[in-house]
């Protein structure tokens, strides 16, 4: 034995030399190069994530990933490509399943590393790490093209149920989700570096940190796995828990005392929490600053806004151009004056700190369009041969081809398939060229500070501009209806797209993936994801129908309904969005994030004060001692359980809601909807805050 492993040594030790000395060659002999990094990797054993792997780089540091940019590993694998296209079918016909059903979008990439790690285990393969990026990069295609289809393509059969002149068919689902799915990819490559590299340390990332943790404790075993998956269990059961059987709240309101009900009664002040393990975990890795920010546009809607607006227009109909708006201000409860009124104010803060972002990242979009002129002219083949593995994305001669073929079918395919006319369809394709452009970066920055895309937002922006685009130049009533969602479907699946790939690169660079195999193998993702979508989607509505009731499609509805009246000459809440746009160049100015604000104002309050809670945890756990490496140290150990708890609960919402999709309702809605269960989730929720903390705060240097 000990001779064979001198050897091995020895063998190792020769290669090293060997690559040190002749790197361009062995570089151009791909084959030499593979046999030498397996025979090294059959010695080397994860041990973690590097220290500086959360944290901003010092002046000079270099981040170093698990996988060595130095040397290949397996990675694009015809396993590797099998069970990603596995991943991408289940999931994509799972999420839009569910996501029209129940009402319930869920992130995909969480359970796909969990099932990737539990594949490559049972089947005993060693050193798969780069393999289950792969796995997990082709099949969360699935959960982004579903977030993007069914936010707007069921409203084309919910219309045609009043105006049954519009057609719907596979085709158009199939190529809206599909065109959507390359632009976003092709649109982000170029701001890879600039996101997942340059801002390293500088945004949470935090569906990225849970699903890299995934990763590594699977391939690392041992100290690491232990508390992930002892974390998951007690997240993803907790949460089973609450979402099938309804044994304590959901959501933890003020409305639970008699004060608290007549101040939501009188005032219009209303405060509540979600008591989720998954979204605990979030705010704690998000962390402190970014929670404050996100929680601060959140209190100035529903301590503010809300009550304000109550209190100045209580006898007031405020329709701003909405005609089936019909209700005084005063008699709407607070969560409607929100949905009506302040949550528009959030989209218009979100377009307009988009638009700010794109101005400040001019530079680095100056320098993309540069780099792609330069390799269109020949210039850049030997900066592309010196950059290192985990540096290499597609060619800009690629990427610019691409996008150029993708936006001429998106002509083509309006044209000959949607709106018949040459002028709308030039129309129909700079909006969604001007617009996945602009939002493209928003959506990736969203991903990466909150770990949520606000799509939806963006996609309502999206189909009023285009409505009313379409309007001004003839195109009117149901034609314009199935134009303007067709066109909406494109953008959304693009924005969509945009924010769930950023998450994958992310991976990949903790890791130490090859950016360009994610990218490549990404397109073959999106057409599966796309093609089970799109046949759902119509297997759905022959089964189902849209407007029966048994199918919920909130955003659907909510877009159609959205669309009519624009489509019949009505306005939008201009007046709305410019409040918010005002509102984000004043925190532009004053230096805060306008995009982290605008999001908390747009994404409901329950959702955003336990981002406040975990962030507060984070920050308490890593500043209690004057030993700073016992900070880091608990602060890791935090990260492991939030972890676990994002991990547990997203695929356990998963279990949950197929059992609600399949007839099976265990909840006792009498006592889920008491003041008791309401009692009992706050019990509950401080023993979960309980857990995290404490247990965070007992880990050790090593």
């Amino acid at each position: 034995m000990r001779e064979t492993k001198n050897g091995k040594q020895q063998a190792g030790s020769h290669l090293s030399l060997l690559l040190s000395k002749k790197r361009r060659s062995f570089a151009e002999s791909q084959d030499i190069k593979l046999q030498i990094s397996y025979i090294m990797e059959d010695e080397e054993k994860v041990s973690g994530l590097p220290e500086n792997a959360y944290r901003e780089l010092k002046e000079g540091e270099v981040y170093k990933p698990i996988l060595s940019p130095d040397k290949q590993y397996r990675e694009v694998t015809p396993w590797s490509v099998f069970w990603g296209l596995v991943m991408a079918v289940i999931f994509s016909a799972a999420a839009a399943f569910l996501g029209l059903k129940v009402g319930q979008v869920f992130e995909a990439a969480i359970p796909i590393a969990i099932i990737a790690v539990g594949l490559s285990s049972g089947f005993k393969r060693k050193n798969a790490l780069g393999e289950n990026v792969i796995i997990q990069s082709i099949g969360a295609s699935s959960g982004v093209i579903v977030a993007g289809a069914i936010f707007t393509l069921p409203a084309l059969y919910i219309l045609q149920d009043k105006y049954p002149e519009i057609t719907v068919n596979f085709f158009e689902v199939f190529m809206s989700s599909l065109l959507g799915g390359i632009i976003g990819i092709l649109l982000l490559i170029p701001f890879r570096k600039y996101f997942v590299s340059d801002m390293h340390g500088k945004y949470p990332f935090p569906e990225a940190t849970a699903t890299t943790q995934v990763l590594v404790s699977g391939e690392k075993g041992g100290s690491q796995a232990k508390p992930l998956i002892f974390a998951g269990l007690i997240g993803g059961l907790y949460d089973f828990i609450i979402a099938t059987f309804g044994w304590w709240g959901e959501t933890i309101s003020t409305r639970i005392v008699g004060a608290g009900e007549m101040l939501a009664e009188k005032a219009k002040i209303v405060l509540k929490v979600n008591t989720g393990a998954a979204v605990l975990g979030l705010g704690y890795i998000i962390g402190l600053k970014y929670s404050l920010i996100i929680c601060a546009g959140s209190f100035l809607v529903w301590l503010v806004i809300i009550p304000a607006m109550s209190a100045i227009f209580s006898a007031d109909v405020l329709t701003f151009g909405n005609d089936a708006i019909t209700a005084t201000v005063g008699s709407m409860s607070a969560e409607q004056i929100f949905t009506t009124y302040a949550r528009h104010i959030g989209i218009g803060g979100i377009a307009t700190a988009g638009v700010i972002g794109i101005i400040n990242s001019w530079g680095i979009i100056k320098g993309a369009v540069g780099l792609a002129a330069n390799e269109l002219k020949g210039k850049g083949d030997a900066v592309e041969s010196n950059t290192i593995r985990t540096q290499k994305d597609l060619s800009m001669k690629v990427i610019t081809i691409g996008i150029i073929v993708s936006l001429i079918v998106t002509f083509l395919f309006f044209q000959f398939g949607v709106l018949h006319n040459w002028f709308h369809a030039a129309i129909g394709l700079l909006l969604v060229g001007v617009i996945a452009f602009l939002f493209t970066t928003v959506a990736a920055n969203a991903i990466a500070i909150v770990g949520t895309n606000p799509v939806s937002g963006m996609t309502l922006m999206t189909l009023i501009l285009a409505s009313i685009i379409l309007v001004a130049v003839g195109l009117k009533g149901p034609a314009g209806m199935v134009s303007a969602l067709i066109i909406g479907g494109v953008v959304c699946t693009a924005l969509s797209m945009a924010g769930g790939f950023i998450t994958d690169l992310k991976i990949g660079y903790w890791l130490g993936s090859t950016p360009a195999k994610q990218e490549t193998w990404k397109f073959l993702g999106t057409l599966v994801s796309a093609a089970t979508v799109g046949g759902v989607i119509l297997i759905l509505n022959q089964t189902y129908g849209f407007t029966t009731g048994q199918l919920a499609a909130p955003q659907a509805n909510a877009m159609a309904a959205v669309i009519e009246p624009l489509m019949s000459g009505s306005g939008a809440p201009w007046a709305l969005y410019a409040i918010g746009a005002v509102l984000a160049v004043v925190l532009n100015f004053c230096k805060i994030p306008a995009l982290a604000f605008a999001l908390g104002m747009f994404i409901p309050l329950d959702l955003n004060t336990p981002l406040l809670i975990g962030g507060a945890i984070s920050w308490y756990v890593g500043s209690r001692s004057k030993d700073q490496s016992l900070n880091s140290a608990r602060l890791e150990k935090g990260t492991l359980l939030a972890s676990g708890f994002i991990a547990g609960g997203a695929l356990m919402g998963v279990v949950s809601a197929a059992l609600r999709f399949g007839g099976i309702n265990l909840m006792n809605e009498e006592w889920a909807s008491s003041n008791a269960a309401e009692i009992l989730a706050v019990v509950m929720y401080l023993v979960m805050i309980a857990y995290l903390t404490f247990n965070s705060l007992n880990a050790k240097k090593e």
